[in-house]
């Protein structure tokens, strides 16, 4: 590697990625542009249930410094779904920083990078979607749930309810890590790597990193890729019933994925299907140990486990936002918005819209429409492992809360502090006395 592409290309893409953006929308928060406030508030861990009643107030789509911003449920909805709007990265046109930018870029793996479903548009998206759906089925998901409530109860097991533990670390954390795991044929030996990696690479959703953790982020997505490409060839020997082993063989007219769209998925799978159900089931602990009626409520009534998987994901969602870039001039609810402007759509803020939730600011397990929460997005990019969450979420609770029913959160829980993705990074409990 030259010293260019070591030293130099990094800081440019550091440079123009993020430091930039960052010194931006924080002086755009100091004069009150909606977005910084946004994407600085965000950072701290704050409730950001007020400013998100403040965009709502400024119409369907709040104007902004880069762009536009929404909270409003419908307008999210139509955002997400219209053909209109890209999961394209921001264009820095043909002038200087166009050229710095393009002389900078790599073509590593990232979860947000083609061929990343999250960043693929039809019709290499249609395409990919199909091959990948065929093994991501709720019949296959349905077929880990007796897996999942396996793996619930032996980390369970492995507790001592007379000691403080933190939740994320022993529980949280390893629950979907390893449904995932098994999921991409990973070898138990090999889960504490996947589960470093993932928590090292959680933030490259974010926009704004400080030097240090972009540096961290891009080698911790560079020895996944090397450790995906070890274990695909391990898979290619001997293939097993798993996810990956499927993928290496499926075909759509003749046609299957990649070894770079192999290794999307499975870094896709890992992100979006790992962290993301960590903060499901932090986030669920805390608001159910602070809601002791509710969770009343839950245990009189067991059925209900399922809505109040819903309601934490409505209520605190493991995703803040999501953004899409505008490829053609159009209109959305009557607002013009122009080609290359970026539209930032809070899910949070909307799963907080009065127009379709009563009282959007109680918790309620009981919640009739709960599930129209838009926490797994909408439109082509709905989140496929939604059903993957939605059961370990309802596992995960269910069953620390039955096994340890006088469990009790201690001070000291710090949120991340990353800022798309939304939950605890240390939740410390004792499980009984």
């Amino acid at each position: 590697m030259s010293l260019a592409d070591e030293h130099v290309k990094p800081a440019v893409r550091w440079g123009i990625g993020h430091a930039l953006p960052r010194t931006v929308l924080r002086l755009a928060a100091r004069r009150g542009d909606l977005q910084g406030r946004l994407t600085v508030e965000a950072s701290t861990g704050a409730d950001l249930t007020g400013l998100f009643d403040e965009i709502r107030a400024h119409g369907p789509l709040a104007a902004t410094r880069v762009g536009h911003t929404t909270t409003r449920h419908a307008v999210v909805k139509a955002v997400l779904g219209d053909d209109a709007f890209v999961t394209a990265r921001p264009r820095f046109g043909a002038g200087v920083l166009g050229k710095l930018a393009a002389w900078s870029d790599t073509d590593a793996l990232h979860p947000v990078r083609p061929p990343s479903l999250l960043a693929v548009e039809p019709p290499a998206h249609t395409r990919y979607r199909k091959l990948v759906t065929r093994v991501f089925t709720a019949r296959a998901v349905e077929r880990l749930r007796e897996r999942t409530q396996q793996i619930a109860n032996e980390l369970l097991d492995g507790l001592d309810p007379t000691q403080p533990v933190d939740l994320v670390e022993a529980y949280c954390g390893l629950l979907p890590v390893t449904v995932i795991s098994e999921i991409l044929g990973v070898p138990a030996r090999e889960r504490a790597t996947v589960l470093a990696l993932g928590a090292a690479a959680a933030p490259s959703l974010d926009l704004g990193l400080s030097w240090r953790v972009f540096r961290g982020v891009e080698t911790s997505l560079a020895t996944f890729d090397a450790w995906l490409t070890r274990h695909l060839d391990a898979l290619r020997a001997n293939p097993g019933d798993n996810l990956l082993s499927h993928l290496i063989t499926a075909r759509e007219d003749g046609a299957g994925l990649s070894e770079r769209e192999l290794k999307a998925t499975a870094g896709l799978v890992l992100a979006a299907g790992f962290e993301t159900t960590v903060n499901l089931l932090g986030n669920g602990i805390a608001l159910l140990s602070g809601n002791p009626g509710r969770l009343d409520a839950v245990r009189a009534a067991p059925g209900l486990w399922g809505n109040a998987v819903d309601e934490v994901l409505r209520f605190d969602p493991p995703v803040l936002l999501t953004g899409r870039l505008c490829a053609r001039d159009t209109a959305v609810a009557g607002v013009p918005v122009r080609r290359g402007r970026l539209v930032t759509t809070v899910l949070a803020g909307a799963n907080r819209d009065p127009e379709v939730f009563a009282n959007p600011g109680a918790f309620d397990v009981t919640r009739p429409n709960a599930r129209d929460h838009v926490s797994f997005g909408a439109g082509r990019h709905h989140c496929l492992g939604a059903q993957l969450a939605r059961m370990e979420g309802e596992i995960g609770l269910r069953t620390i809360f039955e096994r340890f029913p006088r469990l009790r959160l201690l001070p000291g829980a710090r949120r991340r502090p990353t800022r798309v993705l939304r939950g605890f990074e240390s939740l410390p409990a004792v499980l009984g006395g």
